[in-house]
């Protein structure tokens, strides 16, 4: 008897990551992946009609998973910096046990072949940035972040501070622990907030 549709949909997905950070997503094939998974490749069809459908699939879990992972963080009742730093640990801690996420985040599939990747990601950075401005915001309120600080422009160069950590971890095939940087880089990033624009 075959594994439930949800069960072996979730399997694709993991496999789709893992072969990702393995080889890179150009050869993530669907032959790859039922190999992977040690499934008939005609069933991954079953579960999704394309490889396009497979990697829309993975990205969402992707998205779904992180904000579950950081939602605790952005409603906890801790002061804006505690919030913060504990959201830097614990993107970084996401990253660092799904090590296919740089690699499909900077792939050509996503940038140049594929408008659907590209919408969700696009979707899942302005709800990230719209979530750590209003962390922001609340600490400028508090007095805990400087008043010169404008909000929005910080969250994005967070963000963009976690892509180039991503990027560098990929390109040196993952052989440091990306988590162990969030205190270097709270460090940076909060004398930032609290001794200078960031505009």
């Amino acid at each position: 008897m075959g594994k439930p549709t949800e069960q072996r949909k979730a399997e694709i997905i993991q496999s789709t990551l893992e072969l990702a950070a393995r080889q890179g997503v150009a050869k993530v094939t669907t032959l790859a992946i039922a190999e992977e998974v040690g499934i008939a490749h005609a069933t991954v069809f079953r579960h999704f009609k394309t490889r396009e459908a497979i990697f829309s699939a993975t990205l969402t879990w992707i998205v779904e998973s992180m904000f579950a992972e950081l939602e605790p963080v952005f409603t906890s009742s801790d002061p804006a910096d505690v919030c913060l730093e504990d959201l830097i640990y614990t993107q970084l801690k996401f990253v660092s046990e799904h090590r296919g996420l740089p690699r499909l985040l900077f792939s050509d599939r996503l940038h140049m072949e594929s408008e659907e990747l590209k919408h969700i990601v696009k979707n899942a950075m302005g709800n990230f940035t719209r979530r750590i401005t209003s962390v922001i915001n609340e600490g400028i309120e508090t007095g805990i972040f400087s008043r010169d600080v404008q909000a929005d422009s910080a969250a994005r160069y967070l963000i963009a501070l976690f892509q180039g950590l991503m990027m560098r971890w990929s390109i040196f095939d993952f052989e440091f622990q990306i988590e162990n940087e969030s205190a270097n880089l709270w460090q940076f990033y909060s004398n930032a907030l609290k001794t200078h624009q960031v505009s």
